[in-house]
């Protein structure tokens, strides 16, 4: 099958042998497994930071986002049938979605929305999995909850699907933050009642909307840089909620006001093969049917076209970058 790796990590994605195609055999499923025959991919930071710092004897398949059929399954499967479209975000401890076969455990994937097309469907699993379980497994936002929620980053691809389901599923005010024109249109586009500007300090852009302090607080970029105005910025005993990367954080500034922190990380599941691993299907399916029923909507940003290296080079570029808006799709080989 083709597949596009990387066989040296930390190469300038100029250079192209950052991402380069090859053939490599087809997978086999296991007794949990579907084997998709994939359509559609989307690009994510975890790709680059894998691509930049996780060294490889082998040449790695990167990619953990795709839509695809599926053509075989494993003894064990209950869940899907071949024929089945399913989208998925897969584990960081197996091989991605960069080729035109992928292994996917049932208990981790979900039917692909039948409103959607495969390009706009690859846009949500990883990003969707992140943000609910943010909001609901660890942050345990209540639907019903007066309270106001800042969402840091916002126009990013999580941020991006979070805003939709913090304003549709809870009862919050949501509070995005965006630097830019087109990306703050972007937010108040998904739903958000606010967007403040994330390049000033953040209490005082909340008090210019009439906001002194949030109970929750999703931090989802640079979390060390505004980790300051955020302790400021949340209520007594509020929560507050990582996914990114900070090199160092120092908590204690949390403790006088009994804020607790909770860090994210949607391949944890999957990684140790937990007892509620199968949460991450029910999520997807309930994505899938929200999707549907035209609660959410797809968070697709940008097609770069067909998957090959050329492409995906071009998808990491814009993301090491920064100014990515939603997601970077590409579909078809």
């Amino acid at each position: 099958m083709k597949a596009i790796v990387y066989s040296q990590n930390g190469l300038p994605i100029t250079d192209p042998q950052s991402l380069y195609e090859t053939e490599l055999p087809k997978p086999q499923p296991g007794a949990h497994d579907l084997l998709v025959k994939i359509r559609a991919i989307s690009v994510n930071p975890v790709d680059t930071k894998v691509r930049n710092g996780a060294p490889t004897d082998t040449p790695r398949i990167l990619g953990w986002d795709a839509v695809g059929e599926v053509e075989a399954v494993g003894e064990s499967v209950t869940l899907f049938q071949p024929g089945d479209e399913v989208f998925y975000a897969g584990s960081i401890v197996r091989p991605g979605a960069y080729a035109e076969y992928g292994l996917v455990d049932e208990r981790i994937a979900g039917h692909k929305p039948r409103s959607l097309g495969d390009a706009d469907a690859a846009a949500l699993p990883l990003t969707s999995l992140t943000a609910w379980e943010l909001l609901f497994d660890r942050l345990q936002v209540g639907k019903k909850e007066d309270a106001a929620l800042l969402i840091v980053g916002a126009g990013g691809g999580v941020g991006s699907i979070m805003t939709q389901l913090a304003r549709q599923l809870t009862s919050l005010t949501v509070i995005g933050t965006a630097s830019r024109p087109e990306t703050a249109e972007w937010v108040k586009s998904l739903g958000a009642h606010h967007v403040i500007d994330h390049s000033r300090p953040l209490a005082k852009e909340l008090k210019k909307i009439g906001i002194d302090q949030v109970r929750y607080v999703a931090s989802l970029t640079h979390t060390d840089k505004h980790f300051p105005q955020i302790v400021e910025a949340l209520a007594p005993q509020g929560r507050m909620g990582v996914i990114d990367d900070p090199e160092v954080l120092d908590v204690m500034p949390l403790k006088r006001k009994a804020v607790s922190l909770h860090w994210e990380l949607m391949f944890t599941r999957a990684i140790f093969q937990t007892e509620d691993m199968q949460r991450q299907h029910e999520i997807l399916e309930n994505v899938s049917r929200l999707i549907d029923n035209g609660t959410l909507r797809s968070t697709l940003g940008d097609h770069y076209g067909q998957i090959n290296a050329q492409n995906l080079r071009k998808a990491h570029a814009l993301i090491e970058s920064g100014k990515a808006r939603g997601k970077i799709v590409l579909a078809g080989f």
